[in-house]
């Protein structure tokens, strides 16, 4: 096996011993996480996800996705997914700009009753922290979903927020992303900079898994969860229009 195969298989193991952290470890906050949603859910809130950077990746992989839940709209800040922006780098630098979540929620049709799923891997821009502190405030529930290690580990860098304080000190569920600081698993010999970035593959799962959880329970209580079926099978079109129709008021990417 050549020693870049090797480096491949490490990258998949440590994937795969991550995810098996997240199985053991965050089994019971992934319950709550998904009762959460299925609360809101039946009681007719609406549901949102939000991520900056690579963090929008798990937000919009559950959003008007075949398997997910009809009602997760997407709350976008313009310019915060960064590589849809050019310099890119102006993404990072409007995950620091105080105000902005109170801008952008202010403006959106997120109101008390509803829940926000926030993602950010580090949990200490002003962006992330803001965005839950004002969701709060407006009775939203949140859940956030962040690697622990960088609010509580020896490595952790400060909070950028003017509070000192992190994303998952503003939660009601946090799910753990078991990613260390610096989100790098495999090191090489005369390779300077750590490399292989793990984080999209936990969150996504964290996120998969508290859906999962959310259809399970609307389920068990007797209630049809609103789930989306993939339009590249027969009749998932038809089925889908039907989820949009009897929803359309909690959905509002079809708008």
């Amino acid at each position: 096996m050549s020693e870049s195969s090797t480096l491949a298989a490490q990258y998949l193991d440590a994937s795969i011993a991550l995810l098996a952290r997240v199985r053991d470890e965050e089994g019971e906050n992934i319950t709550a996480a998904g009762t959460l949603l299925a609360d809101t859910v039946a009681a007719g809130g609406r549901l949102f996800a939000f991520g900056a950077g690579h963090s929008s990746l798990a937000a919009q992989d559950v959003v008007y996705r075949a398997g997910s839940l009809a009602l997760m709209n997407l709350l976008a800040v313009p310019g915060a997914v960064g590589v849809d922006v050019m310099p890119a780098t102006l993404g990072s630098a409007l995950e620091r700009v105080d105000g902005l979540a109170a801008a952008v929620l202010d403006s959106s049709p997120a109101k008390a009753g509803d829940a926000l799923v926030i993602i950010s891997l580090s949990g200490r821009n002003a962006l992330p922290v803001e965005m839950a502190m004002n969701a709060r405030a407006l009775g939203l529930k949140v859940i956030g979903v962040t690697s622990l290690a960088y609010a509580t580990g020896p490595d952790a860098p400060k909070s950028r927020h003017a509070s000192g304080t992190y994303l998952r000190d503003h939660c009601d569920v946090i799910l753990d992303s078991k990613i260390a600081v610096g989100d790098a698993e495999l090191t090489y010999d005369g390779v300077e900079a750590p490399f292989a970035s793990a984080s999209t593959v936990t969150t996504s799962a964290l996120m998969q898994s508290t859906l999962a959880t959310c259809a399970a329970t609307l389920a068990d209580r007797g209630m049809q969860p609103p789930l989306l079926r993939s339009g590249n099978v027969d009749g998932g079109h038809d089925w889908n229009a039907k989820v949009f129709d009897e929803y359309r008021d909690r959905i509002f990417y079809q708008h």
